[in-house]
């Protein structure tokens, strides 16, 4: 008896297409190749990944400091002895975070907010990891703070925000020049763009 996905057998499939089909990117269309990739090769890729995401659902954790993922908490960013903690670099999400390190200059700590503020879907500095910021950065080993959010109308109305709160601190706060296009977001662009812009970041 065929489902009415018209591929037959259980509605597994139909289940894992339309799982597939949440993922960034990826349509009702695209879900279905993935799908049918997956099950061509069950035993080199869908097994393997099926395991990596039971292991990911397991044992991934958010930092308590950070707010990175990793499987350690604090996570290993933070643990590392190697990190400069004099230097806080603040990004929307975890995935700037990513794009962010891949930088080979920098190596400070980060601070992922979690988003940005924005009065159209009702985010507001309380829905977002700012107040934690603003201690982290009250410490007096930290001497930098830089707003790396994306050149968006959000994201530099956030960095806005968090330089007036930082606003009395003993901080620097800087943010990123030019290299970063407005509209732009971290996690599209290329490793000497990032480089570029967290070497050329001035005072806001």
């Amino acid at each position: 008896m065929r489902d009415g996905s018209g591929l037959g057998g259980p509605g597994s499939i139909d289940a894992l297409i339309q799982l597939l089909a949440k993922m960034p990117g990826l349509g009702p269309r695209s879900a279905r190749r993935a799908a049918l990739h997956l099950i061509k090769r069950r035993e080199s890729l869908m097994e393997p990944l099926a395991r990596a995401i039971s292991d990911a659902a397991k044992n991934v954790r958010t930092c308590s400091v950070c707010h990175n993922v990793d499987v350690i908490d604090p996570c290993h960013i933070c643990a590392s002895p190697k990190r400069d903690k004099t230097q806080i670099c603040v990004v929307e999400e975890v995935g700037d975070l990513w794009a962010m390190d891949r930088v080979l200059g920098f190596k400070g700590v980060f601070h992922v907010l979690g988003g940005t503020l924005s009065a159209l879907d009702g985010i507001g500095p309380e829905d977002l990891n700012i107040g934690q910021l603003v201690d982290r950065a009250s410490h007096p080993s930290v001497k930098e703070v830089i707003l790396a959010t994306n050149a968006t109308v959000d994201g530099q109305t956030t960095a806005h925000y968090i330089a007036e709160r930082m606003l009395g601190a003993d901080v620097q706060v800087s943010g990123l020049a030019h290299g970063v296009p407005m509209g732009g977001e971290l996690d599209y662009l290329d490793e000497g763009t990032l480089s570029a812009a967290l070497k050329a970041r001035k005072p806001l």
